[in-house]
C-alpha cells in the first residue's frame, strides 16, 4: 500500500511537523475539554485517527479507548467506492449508552467519518467527533476541529514510506 505524503508539489500542502502534531493534539484536547463534553471512551478511526486518539486519551484523561478499522484512501486522492469496515470489528455490545468521541487525523470527504458515526450511533450513546483537520466539502462537520484547510495534508507517520527490511 502507498504512504499518504505525495512529496511533489509540497508548497500547495499542509505539513503537520511532529512537534506540530503534539501542539495541534493539546489545543484540539482544550476545545473538547471547554465544551464541557467529557467522554467515556474515545474511539479511533485505523489508521489515521490511530495516534490523535491515543494523543486525546492522555490529554483528556480518559483512559478507555478502542478503534476501528476503516479503508477509505488507497493511494494520494485515491479512494475506493466507498469506505468499507476491517476486521477486527469493534465490539460495539459494550459501548451502549456511553459517551463516545470518534477521533480521525482528517475529515476529507467526510464519508469515512460518517459511516463510523452511524454505526456507533445506532448503538446508543451520546456520539461526538473530533479531528486535527477537517476540509469544507467534507459530508460531516465534526464536533471539534483544531485546523480547517483546503490543501492536502501530510501526517508525520505518513511523510515517508513505510520501513522494509535491508
Amino acid at each position: 500500500m502507498a504512504y499518504h505524503a505525495d512529496s511533489t508539489d509540497l508548497d500547495s500542502k499542509e505539513i503537520l511537523t511532529w512537534e506540530g502534531f503534539g501542539s495541534a493534539s493539546r489545543e484540539l484536547a482544550q476545545i473538547i475539554a471547554d465544551s464541557g463534553f467529557r467522554p467515556e471512551v474515545i474511539i479511533a478511526v485505523a489508521r489515521g485517527g490511530l495516534l490523535p486518539a491515543g494523543a486525546l486519551s492522555y490529554s483528556l484523561g480518559v483512559k478507555l479507548s478502542d478503534a476501528i478499522n476503516v479503508e477509505f484512501y488507497t493511494d494520494v486522492h485515491e479512494t475506493l467506492p466507498d469506505p468499507i469496515l476491517l476486521a477486527p470489528l469493534l465490539d460495539t455490545d459494550n459501548l451502549k449508552g456511553k459517551s463516545l468521541l470518534v477521533v480521525d487525523d482528517v475529515a476529507d470527504s467526510g464519508r469515512t467519518l460518517a459511516l463510523v458515526i452511524d454505526i456507533l450511533k445506532q448503538h446508543g450513546g451520546n456520539v461526538r467527533s473530533a479531528v486535527i483537520y477537517g476540509k469544507p466539502q467534507s459530508v460531516v462537520d465534526p464536533d471539534y476541529v483544531w485546523r480547517r484547510t483546503d490543501q492536502w495534508i501530510v501526517f508525520p507517520w505518513s511523510a515517508e514510506p513505510p520501513v522494509t527490511s535491508e
